[in-house]
């Protein structure tokens, strides 16, 4: 079985853009968490089926947030190293690795 692992940075990515999506609208942070934890259970299921984007990086577009889960999988691991907003430049990520 595979094992999702993530860079620490993950955390704040997620927790910020939740605090910002609910104080737009009640409830719509939460609707946030439910895609994400959406996309990481697809990811670990089928890990090769999204598109490379960076080298060895994969990258999953959610489909009712601008955002992307990019990561990568390494033997029985897949290392989620960002939840990007898709506005914000591509590659910032990029010395997590």
């Amino acid at each position: 079985m595979l094992q999702l692992e993530f860079h620490p940075d993950v955390a704040s990515e997620i927790k910020s853009s939740y605090i910002w999506y609910q104080s737009q609208a009640e409830g719509l942070g939460e609707d946030l968490l439910e895609e994400l934890e959406s996309a990481f259970e697809a990811i670990v299921e089928l890990p090769k089926t999204w598109p490379l984007f960076q080298k060895e990086f994969r990258r999953y577009l959610l489909s009712k947030f601008p955002f992307s889960v990019i990561y990568r999988k390494n033997g029985n691991v897949i290392y989620i190293v960002s939840v990007m907003h898709n506005s914000k430049k591509p590659y910032y990520w990029l010395h997590r690795t």
